[in-house]
């Protein structure tokens, strides 16, 4: 047999389990255990105490006044049998006499009165003889006890033989259907982690602080409610002309906690101040949450087997009910019993006793009214599983109670698992919803952001740019620290992968603020910090990955001076580009826009006619529709790079403003139209580099006010000589090309100040390329030059000079009267400056500050 302890342990589950137990199921294990003890008393009893008596029932009946006198002495025997299985049956007899041959009319009042008075007179024997009632069995102590033994198993209902041990199976089933869910490793992998999570979210430091902090927040906002403030705050603007921000516009709203722009901002008095480790548990909770939730929400196996396991346990209410109804009047005290075993005893019929028939009855009727009761309650589980869609859960009402408005809604096992918890208390699942917020995780990283970003740290990250400006980068952070806006002195910021950043009301500090970058940085802002945007910046770097990840405040700021676009503006399945209109940027002077256009956007046009600069680079993505341009005619710098362009577009022969073509890294062949240039009397400089010129027309001569022409990286083998009719060029650069020879007319370029030659063919340089004495910067490395010329001492003026990649013997001498070249300017082989004489590399190795720039 197997103990209690045993059979206890199928109902044992982990005390943490108790939050996924509502009161049907703990009432239900309650009877579970009350009728375990049923079945174990009764099976107790039954085996200790269950007896049958059996006696014979006499062939005739026989008349009192006739009873037959029997010769020999009586025998009268009392049996006093206990039978049950697997014990020993126990016997008390008292017999007086001898045994009897089989006379069964002797009276057995007669022989009881024999063997109590054996001295009696015979006269006395008749007259007791024939006052007795009773008759002899002749039946001695054995036989009873076989017909007893024999009788407890032919005549008594198998079911008052096997009732406790029914219960006991019955029961058991029960106890594991219960808890199956807890057992089963699919479904109590998944309740182990959700109880552990929902556990350390319940008594978390962060939960009870965000719910605090919630509270602060709505007593203050019942506090002016209450005191009726109907002020709104001056600096709102309402009219367009003021470039108030649509409905659209990513302004910080009332949504979580509150830093909503549309009432003034309310401080929040800090209830506890989480330590590293209490921040760091509540950081890896959400990202537990997030990962179970990805992990279960797919699914709905808890709630199917929990379904399951209840119906299997109200078709066993029913079962049960159906046949111990039909079996609960076979249990009776008294049973006839028809051995066949006649020739042994020479009875026929027996009529037996049970004594335990009136307890197995009561106990049978006590364990219907437990079963009634039990399946009662399966079908209250069954209605409340169906009444509702268990398979959603909504937080509607624990988002109007916690202002956390963003908690979203869960669905299958996870939404099971919250409602079962509900049924235990629903405050697990007001805390638990904490770290679904969005909005709380965000404060959570901004405490912790905060605390790590200190104002001294971020000091220590200012730098000085290339323009000597105050700079500060903030990479992959998960907000922007408060005190970032403390830096009153900074001029340059840039946010980069920066997902959750807010602009709050103290940007207005920071009155030298002139540029901001937003890489990958939706940033949203109060209406504050817009209204100080809106007046103060200048130059705004947006770079994100789709169109509609741009700030729509951008589009609102009209002082801005500059604007700077990277990312996918690709219009093809669109009919017009995503950008908002720029036309509010009234004051706009240049807009750079890296991506990969089809066509210059229509909304472009908007900013048309304040645009002095426009920069268009396409990544190689064909620019087909350039008719736009025509309308920019203020445009003084234009570049289009890496447009696939075939040809120079017309339209920009309407430009009469531009200053400053570059035209880099497209597809160009032939420039025949350069001749259309002449009309442009201000353009000065040209850039067609990387592209697949061959001949430079001598219509270039047309282009007089020109003074700086790019040519590099082209497959052009000659310069023609109209190139050096341009008297103004002052920088000439032919670099990477297949160019063999350098025309005498070179020296016509009396202007000249800077001509690279790099990557060429060239062998031999003109004695005229010294007369250009104004040059400064002379690039010949990468040809197959033998020799430099004496007369390069005429370029007094000269700062770099690159000769590394020749075939030179040696450098001559007269390098040292390049009063301003220096070693540090002069990109050559080491042995080839090691041969220099001693005076020469002493003078060129001086450290004097050179007074001229290297560029334009």
């Amino acid at each position: 047999m197997f103990t209690l302890a045993e059979v206890a342990s199928l109902n044992d589950i982990q005390p943490t389990y108790r939050i996924l137990k509502p009161w049907w199921d703990v009432f239900m294990d309650y009877l579970a255990v009350v009728m375990l003890m049923v079945a174990i008393f009764a099976g107790t009893m039954q085996l200790t105490k269950d007896q049958v008596v059996c006696l014979p029932v006499l062939q005739s009946t026989v008349n009192s006044k006739a009873q037959p006198s029997t010769s020999g002495k009586a025998d009268f025997t009392t049996v006093e049998t206990t039978t049950g299985q697997g014990e020993d049956a126990s016997m008390r007899t008292v017999s007086f006499g001898s045994a009897p041959t089989v006379t069964p009319d002797v009276p057995l009042s007669r022989a009881t009165s024999s063997q109590y008075q054996p001295t009696e007179s015979g006269q006395e024997l008749k007259k007791e003889q024939k006052d007795s009632s009773g008759r002899k069995t002749n039946l001695d102590f054995q036989q009873y006890v076989f017909i007893n033994q024999m009788c407890y198993h032919l005549a008594l209902p198998w079911y008052s033989k096997y009732f406790p041990y029914l219960v006991l199976i019955h029961t058991i089933i029960l106890i594991v259907s219960s808890n199956f869910w807890f057992k089963y490793p699919k479904t109590c992998s998944k309740i182990e982690h959700f109880v552990s999570i929902l556990g350390k979210c319940f008594e978390s430091p962060w939960t009870t602080k965000a719910l605090s902090e919630t509270a602060c927040e709505d007593s203050e906002e019942n506090k002016q409610r209450l005191t009726g403030a109907q002020s709104l705050p001056k600096y709102v603007s309402t009219s367009s002309d003021e470039g108030s921000p649509s409905a659209s516009t990513p302004m910080i709203t009332k949504s979580g906690f509150k830093f909503s722009a549309d009432k003034p901002l309310i401080e929040v008095p800090s209830v506890t101040i989480l330590d590293k480790k209490d921040g760091e548990q509540a950081k890896a909770l959400f990202e537990k949450v997030r990962k179970f939730r990805a992990h279960v929400e797919d699914s709905d196996l808890i709630y199917k087997l929990y379904v399951g396991q209840t119906v299997i346990k109200t078709v066993k209410f029913i079962f049960i009910l159906c046949y111990t109804a039909n079996f609960v009047n076979t249990i009776s005290f008294e049973h006839i019993c028809n051995p066949k075993v006649e020739h042994l005893i020479g009875y026929t019929q027996f009529e037996c006793t049970h004594n335990m028939a009136y307890m197995l009855k009561k106990l049978l009727i006590s364990y219907i009214s437990l079963i009634c009761v039990y399946g009662f309650i399966c079908l209250y589980t069954l209605f409340w599983l169906f009444r509702i869609p268990l398979k959603e859960y909504s937080f509607e009402k624990v988002r109007e109670e916690s202002s956390f408005s963003d908690i979203p809604d869960v669905k299958n096992d996870f939404a099971f698992l919250l409602h079962m918890v509900d049924q235990y208390d629903q405050l697990y699942s007001k805390r638990f919803g904490v770290f679904l917020s969005e909005v709380s995780e965000n404060k959570l990283r901004e405490i912790s952001l905060n605390h790590e970003w200190t104002f001294e740290k971020l000091r220590q990250h200012v730098s000085r740019n290339a323009q000597d400006k105050q700079e500060l980068h903030l990479f992959m952070l998960s907000g922007v620290p408060d005190a970032v806006f403390d830096l009153t002195d900074l001029d340059v910021l840039k946010l980069e992968l920066i997902p959750e950043a807010k602009i709050p009301a103290k940007i207005s500090q920071m009155t030298n603020l002139q540029e901001l970058h937003l890489c990958h940085c939706p940033a949203k802002v109060e209406q504050t910090a817009f209204s100080f945007l809106r007046d103060h910046l200048r130059c705004l770097h947006v770079k994100f990955t789709d169109v509609a990840e741009i700030p729509a405040w951008v589009y609102l700021l009209r002082n801005l001076r500059e604007l700077y676009l990277i990312g996918n503006l690709n219009s093809e399945n669109n009919k017009m580009i995503g950008l908002e209109s720029l036309r509010e940027l009234r004051h706009l002077k240049i807009l750079h826009v890296k991506s990969n256009l089809t066509k210059i956007p229509p909304n472009i046009t908007d900013v048309a006619p304040h645009l002095t600069k426009l920069v268009i680079h396409n990544d190689g993505t064909k620019l087909v529709v350039l008719n736009s341009l025509k309308k920019m005619t203020n445009v003084a710098e234009l570049e289009l790079q890496n447009c696939e362009l075939e040809r120079i577009p017309h339209a920009i022969f309407s430009l009469s403003n531009l200053q400053e073509l570059d035209l880099k890294s497209n597809s160009i062949r032939t420039i025949e139209e350069i001749i259309s240039f002449q009309h442009l009397k201000r353009l000065t400089c040209l850039k067609l580099w990387h592209n697949k010129i061959v001949n430079v027309p001598s219509s270039i001569t047309h282009i007089k006010n020109l003074e700086s022409l790019y040519l590099s990286n082209n497959k052009l083998e000659s310069l023609p000589a109209a190139v050096f009719s341009l008297q103004k060029l002052r920088c000439l650069d032919v670099s990477y090309n297949s160019i063999a020879l350098i025309p005498v007319e070179i020296g016509l370029l009396q202007n000249l100040q800077h001509f690279h030659i790099t990557g060429n063919k060239v062998d031999v340089l003109p004695k005229q390329l010294f007369k250009c004495v104004k040059l400064r910067t002379l690039s010949l490395g990468q040809n197959c030059i033998t020799s430099i010329p004496d007369k390069v001492s005429q370029l007094l003026q000269l700062t770099h000079l690159e000769l590394k990649g020749n075939c030179l013997d040696r450098l001559p001498a007269t390098l040292g009267q390049c009063q301003l070249l220096r070693k540090s300017g002069l990109v050559v082989e080491d042995h080839l400056f090691d041969a220099l004489p001693p005076e020469v590399k002493e003078v060129l190795n001086q450290d004097t500050s050179i007074p001229f720039a290297n560029g334009i």
